[in-house]
């Protein structure tokens, strides 16, 4: 075999296998993304609760819990489409959740401040 047909059969081989690792790629293209987007959603939805969103947002975090069930199962089906749409759905709920929490409890503190006020203007008068 000539230096120049080795060179071609060694160019032919890496193609082939350059195009076989562009199709293995391929084929879980999808599922990196839909996997991380499952645990970015996850994170959310346990910062959310951690923000009281149990308590002061129970609808939207039982919504954004029900949607990541829903996506993990859809990741363990491989239907990575639906995985992804739905931990990017429960990442909303989420965000909702944890906003609604931290509404809540910043309106709480308001009127805490308030009712302070209100004491020590009482006290003020008072004392004139």
């Amino acid at each position: 075999m000539s230096t120049e047909t080795k060179h071609h059969q060694s160019i032919k081989v890496a193609c082939a296998a350059a195009l076989l690792s562009l199709l293995a790629a391929c084929g879980t293209s999808q599922k990196a993304p839909a996997t991380a987007d499952v645990a970015v959603s996850r994170n959310a939805v346990d910062n959310a609760v951690s923000a009281g969103a149990a308590d002061l947002a129970p609808a939207e975090i039982t919504a954004a819990r029900a949607k990541m069930m829903r996506a993990n199962e859809a990741l363990a089906a491989k239907d990575y489409v639906l995985a992804r749409q739905l931990a990017t759905e429960a990442q909303a709920d989420a965000k909702l959740a944890q906003s609604k929490a931290n509404s809540a409890k910043a309106n709480a503190a308001a009127n805490a401040l308030d009712a302070d006020l209100r004491v020590l203007r009482e006290e003020v008068d008072r004392a004139r």
